[in-house]
């Protein structure tokens, strides 16, 4: 494929420019795609067929607000990253939280 995919432990949880150049795809679990969807209807939507029926989400990337963005690509991380990884992650932005308060 022709196309930029990031991974966790050699599973893409995300890619850029599929099945345009417009748009990204998450891999996220079908609740969280259903949030974003719901908030979001511009910029998310699931891809078409099983994929999407598990989780699978299009971005459209001129209209996803940045939080939002980044969001989402956290939560696909988080679902595919090791649980001793993912939860250090949490951790640590939970010790940063703390120092700024």
């Amino acid at each position: 494929m022709n196309h930029p995919d990031f991974r966790v432990t050699g599973k893409i949880f995300a890619t850029l420019g599929y099945p345009t150049k417009v748009r990204g795809m998450v891999k996220l679990t079908p609740t969280q795609q259903q949030e974003f969807v719901t908030s979001h209807p511009a910029a998310f939507e699931p891809v078409t067929g099983a994929w999407g029926q598990k989780g699978a989400t299009s971005v459209l990337l001129a209209k996803v607000p940045m939080q939002a963005l980044k969001a989402a690509i956290l939560a696909a991380w988080r679902n595919y990253a090791p649980a001793d990884l993912a939860l250090s992650s949490l951790k640590r932005k939970s010790a940063a939280r703390r120092t700024k308060e």
